[in-house]
């Protein structure tokens, strides 16, 4: 597995955990969105990361040995 593919699957996994942890806490009631804060920094890392080519979990899966899709001479 690649580190990109393994990021769009942690992102992936993360809002889809931090939507189902605001559904369980909060029930309906949608004015108070706590887990929600957490899909609203995920997806505001995946942006930046889109505008800036710079993404934490790219440098964490590095150091934990995953390796790039392609490897560059």
């Amino acid at each position: 597995m690649t580190i990109q593919r393994a990021i769009r699957i942690i992102a992936g996994s993360f809002i889809m955990l931090s939507v189902i942890l605001a559904s369980i806490y909060n029930g309906v009631d949608l004015s108070r969105p706590t887990w929600l804060w957490f899909t609203l920094f995920v997806g505001a890392n995946l942006f930046q990361s889109g505008i800036t080519r710079w993404c934490l979990m790219e440098q964490i899966l590095k150091k934990l040995g995953m390796k790039p899709c392609c490897d560059r001479a």
